[in-house]
């Protein structure tokens, strides 16, 4: 039994490719449903993100060749593209190299922004559905929780999801820096550009109590208002407002300072030198530079933000070393436990004579046994299993061993022979 995985991500191909195939899902059946009814594979799962359409399954090796045509077919079948176009997307990974590779997708290590929580719960959502569909076995459930489990160790023993790497998250982890807790405060939005927008919504997250929008078209900033909850104010109230604010995001396309120093200063009389934590993500900059030279006052421009974009992500590169690492030695672990499955059918089989065994010989002492009291006959029945557990012990042990030093299939067949196995 093989392990093949099929797949395109957005390393290798475009959305445009990738969309066709959710948008496939949509309106058509489950692709398991399909694909359980193709001859030679036994267990399936398949894994379809915005960033990724996979299909990993188990199957006889000596099929491989047809499986991966047939997966194929089926692929281009429910893209609606050509085999030539959808060859240019694939990759085909089989073996220890289709186990790597899902280890890496569930640790996040292939994903688009590296560190990112959600592939994780994607990879679980998937098998949940191939469970549902009768389609795993031994071979993909304990990959599938290996994969769980190897992607809990790398979170936990490295750094690859420390550190914010998108503006957004950036400006909430200097907010936190700042103000320790962000309930309770409050934001005002000058301007209505889409990463302003995209910071807010990060902020809100963390439980912020108010916001305020300004904008030049004020209708804009009603609209904006009403999505967020909040106020729209005019720009002229801005001065006003800054006194009961604690955060500003600024991002108009003004030519001018729309916040200059004077204003700031003025506010933090007003607001009693409370802190106040100012974002300009505007190009050219809507505050001026001097008013960050205020005490109490934090002012953080894009490429201040950039730049701790960039340094985190240069962390999670260097934490992402430590995580293959990590990835390698389970790889190495499954593929010795996949090695021991060769022998598994002799083990059952000769653990299954010596039981058979023992009973038999249960069977032939249950007239003198009768005399005995309940509790004692339980006695030599546990006597007995116990006797046969330590006989089995050693062999199965040292037929384990055996197959993981490539040895198994000798070993196996001088055990079947010694002792008569017939299966």
């Amino acid at each position: 039994m093989g392990i093949l995985l099929i797949g395109m991500s957005h390393k290798t191909s475009p959305l445009a490719v990738r969309e066709r195939f959710s948008l496939s899902c949509e309106n058509r059946d489950h692709p398991l449903d399909r694909i359980r009814q193709m001859p030679s594979i036994r267990e399936a799962l398949y894994l379809a993100t915005c960033n990724r359409v996979e299909v990993l399954v188990s199957a006889a090796e000596e099929a491989e060749q047809a499986v991966e045509e047939g997966l194929k077919a089926l692929m281009a079948e429910r893209g609606g593209i050509s085999g030539q176009e959808l060859e240019r997307c694939l990759y085909t990974l089989s073996g220890a190299e289709a186990v790597r590779h899902l280890f890496r997708v569930a640790s996040s290590l292939d994903s688009l922004v590296m560190g990112e929580p959600q592939i994780l719960g994607q990879v679980k959502e998937a098998y949940r559905e191939a469970v549902e569909h009768g389609v795993t076995g031994i071979l993909l459930n304990r990959i599938l929780h290996h994969a769980f489990q190897v992607a809990k160790r790398v979170r936990t023993e490295t750094g690859i999801a420390d550190n914010a790497v998108s503006v957004g998250y950036a400006a909430v982890e200097l907010a936190k820096k700042i103000f320790g807790r962000l309930d309770g405060k409050v934001i005002l939005l000058v301007g209505a550009g889409e990463m302003s927008e995209l910071a807010a919504r990060h902020l809100l997250k963390q439980g912020i109590k108010s916001i305020f929008v300004a904008n030049r078209t004020h209708a804009r900033a009603l609209e904006m208002a009403e999505q967020f909850e909040g106020k729209a104010v005019v720009l002229e109230q801005v001065p006003e407002v800054l006194k009961s604010v604690d955060i500003v995001i600024s991002s108009t396309g003004a030519s001018n300072y729309v916040l200059t120093r004077d204003m700031v200063a003025a506010a933090l009389r007003r607001r009693k030198n409370r802190f106040l934590f100012l974002i300009d993500i505007a190009v050219p900059r809507d505050i001026e530079p001097a008013a960050g030279d205020i005490d109490n006052v934090y002012l953080y421009n894009i490429d201040h933000l950039q730049e701790l974009v960039d340094e985190n992500r240069n962390h999670r590169l260097r934490e992402a070393e430590k995580a293959e690492a990590i990835i390698e030695e389970e790889v190495g672990n499954h593929t010795a436990w996949l090695s021991t499955l060769d022998v598994v059918p002799t083990i059952v089989e000769f653990r299954e004579k010596i039981e058979g065994i023992m009973k038999a010989e249960l069977g032939k002492s249950a007239s003198w046994r009768h005399s005995l009291s309940e509790i004692d006959q339980r006695h030599v029945e546990s006597l007995m299993a116990s006797i046969v557990n330590k006989i089995l012990h050693e062999p199965t042990a040292c037929l384990r061993e055996q197959s993981r030093n490539r040895n198994g299939k000798a070993y196996a067949a001088a055990l079947r022979k010694l002792f008569k196995l017939e299966r």
